[in-house]
């Protein structure tokens, strides 16, 4: 598998990681969309958010419990966006299941 998030998940690909754990692996965006731009990943390959299923689900309860963290963390007191893009059409432009933790700015609506 040809996968960049899964070879950053094993370290074969350097990342500014801000959390790490079994299950998941939290990153710096390297085309940063607000002054705080995270990647959450599960370290399990998961296409999208179209793969999930009972088996698996129980990882993104656990990376929206980690974000809730990291925006504390990262001092994103007056609010954040978690996003996930699912598909083409969705604007999911790398086929592993990912979810971005944006803040430190005003967000707008729609995003674009």
């Amino acid at each position: 598998m040809d996968c960049i998030f899964c070879k950053i998940a094993s370290g074969e690909i350097p990342s500014t990681k801000v959390y790490e754990d079994e299950q998941i692996l939290a990153f710096r965006d390297l085309d940063p969309q607000a002054p705080t731009h995270v990647l959450l990943i599960p370290k399990k390959h998961i296409s999208s958010a179209d793969e999930l299923n009972a088996e698996n689900a129980a990882v993104v309860a656990h990376i929206f419990l980690v974000a809730k963290e990291l925006a504390a963390r990262e001092g994103l007191t007056n609010g954040y966006r978690i996003v996930n893009n699912c598909g083409e059409d969705g604007g999911q432009t790398v086929k592993h299941l990912h979810f971005h933790l944006l803040g430190g700015r005003k967000m707008a609506w729609p995003p674009g």
